[in-house]
């Protein structure tokens, strides 16, 4: 049914939503399905493309099934610029402002690079900070927007609060986008509403934002590792409550995936689609993932 761009939505590292039906009564897609943007594997022995299992296991847990997109906006180490990644990342940008705009309800999610990846394509330009903040668990400083934000109004209040007062998101990232460079972007103030901050060694930057008039949403930290990743590093954190949080994210971007009424032409190419045509690979003996996908 059209072209590859019209069957998907977007998640974090990018996460791209295929939705297929049936659609309840209220028009919620309950069958949908989540692209992930796969990127260039440092791996090169397994495959040239990979997706870590936890984006995959994490959208599961929501009850979304997913599609190797071969570019999700997932976290890792791609040029933002100039890769494949990044090329792919402004296609699927552009559309889903175009599809929405057209009252096509088209999600996208940026998850660590991904994140760090739409504040490119959104400005134009690359503004990040060298922060260093690499294996560092932190709680987020909330700003008055939550109280209006899409992402975090299911929440329960204790979980807000246990989010500004515990360090339950996990940071794996180098760069940042500093507040004050946000603030002094138009691009990127009008476009986007600052939910959280985190300060470390006296650079406060951004942590998590939304779209202000589109259901696009960013998150510098890693909420898919509190529940899948194992790998004995400083920054995971396994404690029930993040757990709780990292669930309540998927359950929010798959609904929103639920929103679309993308689907692909036909079961057939449906089904060949799927993640389920591929084994994951156990690589926690030598990578910080503890399972990955490989495709070349």
């Amino acid at each position: 049914m059209g072209s590859p761009w019209q069957r998907l939505c977007t998640l974090g590292t990018v996460l791209l939503c295929i939705v297929r039906g049936d659609v309840l009564p209220e028009g919620i897609n309950r069958r949908p399905i989540i692209g992930i943007l796969a990127q260039t594997s440092h791996m090169k022995d397994l495959g040239k493309y990979y997706i870590a299992a936890s984006y995959v296991k994490y959208l599961e847990s929501a009850g979304a099934r997913v599609v190797p997109i071969r570019i999700l906006l997932p976290g890792g180490g791609v040029d933002l610029q100039t890769s494949k990644y990044s090329h792919v990342a402004r296609l699927f940008y552009d559309k889903a402002k175009q599809a929405f705009k057209r009252e096509d309800y088209f999600a996208i999610w940026g998850t660590c690079l991904g994140f760090e990846e739409l504040t490119v394509l959104t400005s134009g330009k690359l503004l990040l900070t060298q922060t260093n903040t690499s294996g560092i668990a932190l709680p987020l400083n909330f700003t008055k927007a939550i109280n209006e934000s899409r992402m975090f109004q299911n929440f329960p209040k204790d979980l807000l609060e246990a989010l500004a007062t515990e360090p339950i998101t996990s940071n794996f990232h180098t760069w940042s986008l500093s507040l004050k460079t946000f603030m002094e972007n138009k691009e990127l103030s009008e476009f986007y509403k600052v939910l959280s901050t985190n300060t470390y060694k006296g650079i406060e930057f951004v942590s998590t934002m939304e779209a202000k008039d589109y259901p696009i949403y960013g998150v510098q930290w890693h909420p898919e590792k509190n529940a899948f990743e194992w790998k004995n590093l400083k920054g995971l954190v396994h404690l029930p409550v993040g757990i709780k949080m990292s669930f309540y994210l998927a359950d929010f971007f798959v609904n929103e995936a639920r929103k679309s009424h993308h689907r692909f032409a036909s079961k057939e190419e449906e089904e060949k689609a799927l993640i389920y045509n591929y084994n994951p690979v156990f690589t926690g003996n030598f990578s910080s993932f503890q399972q990955c996908y490989f495709f070349d």
